[in-house]
């Protein structure tokens, strides 16, 4: 789960983190209001959950009200796309607005968790304010790494250490050392995956505070941080993923129009690759779990047909857990009740596999049968254009 620039800021600077001062508006007189408070010049910024916001003409700084008002007007109640964003962009509901900050340097600091070495890695660089994806390609020797013992936690010493790498002095490094121990805090005890300050700047006066501010959260340890859970904002949220999740269903949203349904990630992963090399376009990525009643496979349909680029649905089931025949039942009983007429193929393996195929065949619709998962994606793919036509 991610959060807006601004609760990561307040969460931060609860355990330390120096941020700018600023105020949120929902509506233009909000914002000229929280301007006047802070005394110009003053920084707006789009609350999106996506990054690149200032490319895409969500930041401005603004010298007086009548440019607060007019940025603030251009951006409330509008999408904004960014090069983290699909081509609908992120509705924009809310601004921050920040006091402006005499910039000298930009660093670059973030928290992640590193799922090789099961460790949290810390990454910085002396070449802020760019994206770290960026950054890793363009200049991977900018990039300062360090793991964290999860046994002993953040020591004093790596945050001198890496101090002295990004070559802060003096009083910088102390003030480095609580920006870090504020992130590390922030990582660990909230459940965090990421923590990120992009960027860390220096100011004329030799300080430093956290100009940006991203956080994303486990979503799967919600349940133990209802303070964080409070912070989630379902407009920034894909709804089909929302209905999903209310069915225990895993759902993400992509670009292709083939709509899929498959039981574990892992087979997900590898039946949207097939898809791929058979020259077809996945259209969502889809997990039905483990225990995947007709109940829970009539929703799963529903929320894939919720997406109105879907052409073809290609069903591809590995059985273990799951049976296949409750799958097939549950197949049958979409297709009548959502009286579907877009072409469906299934591929049906494992436990119970002949009476699911059996159900499938003798169902009297035109369902598509397949054997295997490269005869289902290639199914799959030739049977769209016919549909498309």
């Amino acid at each position: 789960m991610d959060i807006h620039e601004h609760q990561a800021k307040d969460v931060l600077k609860k355990i330390g983190m120096p941020v700018p001062r600023g105020g949120i508006a929902f509506a233009p007189e909000q914002a000229m209001h929280e301007a006047r408070k802070l005394g110009f010049p003053v920084v707006v910024k789009a609350q999106v959950h996506a990054g690149g916001r200032g490319a895409a003409g969500g930041v401005k700084l603004c010298k007086t009200e009548a440019e607060v008002s007019a940025f603030a007007l251009s951006l409330l109640g509008r999408n904004l796309v960014t090069k983290q964003t699909d081509a609908n962009g992120k509705p924009v509901h809310r601004l921050l607005i920040e006091e402006a900050t005499d910039i000298a340097q930009e660093i670059y600091l973030g928290l992640v968790l590193d799922r090789k070495s099961e460790r949290i890695m810390i990454v910085a660089s002396r070449e802020g304010g760019m994206e770290i994806e960026e950054l890793a390609e363009d200049q991977p020797d900018a990039l300062v790494r360090m793991v964290i013992d999860p046994a002993m936690g953040l020591l004093p010493f790596q945050s001198r250490e890496l101090a002295f790498k990004l070559g802060f002095t003096g009083k910088q490094v102390g003030q480095f050392a609580t920006v870090l121990r504020a992130c590390y805090r922030a990582f660990r005890d909230l459940d965090a995956t990421m923590v990120e300050i992009n960027p860390l700047v220096v100011t004329g006066t030799g300080d430093l505070i956290a100009l940006d501010a991203k956080m994303s959260f486990d979503t799967n340890a919600l349940f133990r941080r209802p303070e964080v859970a409070a912070l989630r904002d379902p407009g920034q949220e894909d709804p089909r993923e929302d209905a999903a999740a209310e069915h225990g269903l895993n759902y993400v949203g992509l670009d292709g129009d083939i709509g899929c349904i498959i039981n574990g990630a892992g087979l997900a992963m590898a039946t949207m690759d097939m898809i791929t090399l058979s020259g077809g376009q996945p259209a969502n990525f889809l997990d039905i779990g483990g225990g995947a009643s007709p109940e829970r496979v009539v929703a799963a349909f529903r929320t894939v047909l919720s997406d109105p680029n879907v052409s073809v649905v290609l069903v591809n089931i590995f059985a273990g857990i799951n049976r296949c025949d409750w799958v097939a039942s549950g197949v049958v009983q979409a297709y009548q009740e959502l009286n579907l007429s877009l072409p469906v193929v299934v591929r049906l393996a494992g436990t119970n596999v002949e009476e699911g195929r059996r159900i499938i065949d003798e169902s009297g619709l035109p369902l598509i049968s397949a054997e295997t998962l490269a005869e289902a994606a290639a199914t799959a793919v030739k049977v769209r254009p016919a549909m498309a036509a």
